[in-house]
């Protein structure tokens, strides 16, 4: 299931990092937030942190861009996660 939603969020990320106008960024941002959801659910902010972290590291191979100013799209799932 992990390995599903990463491939998933590398998608997601990609496509707002690389067309932030594109009419598809909002749904792609709420698919994020419904992701950080469930992995908190499922695992609490480990599961969070443990998940950007490697969608970090490929994204900046992958892509050369930085996603860490869209890990603010979970915030409000719990104190612990802030940004």
């Amino acid at each position: 299931m992990d390995f599903m939603l990463e491939e998933e969020m590398i998608d997601l990320l990609t496509l707002c990092l690389q067309n932030p106008a594109s009419p598809e960024v909002p749904r792609a941002k709420e698919r994020i937030v419904e992701i950080g959801k469930d992995l908190y659910a499922d695992g609490g902010v480990d599961a969070m942190e443990n998940m950007f972290f490697a969608l970090e590291n490929r994204i900046k191979e992958e892509i050369g861009k930085d996603p860490l100013p869209l890990r603010s799209l979970w915030n409000g799932n719990t104190d612990q996660w802030y940004y």
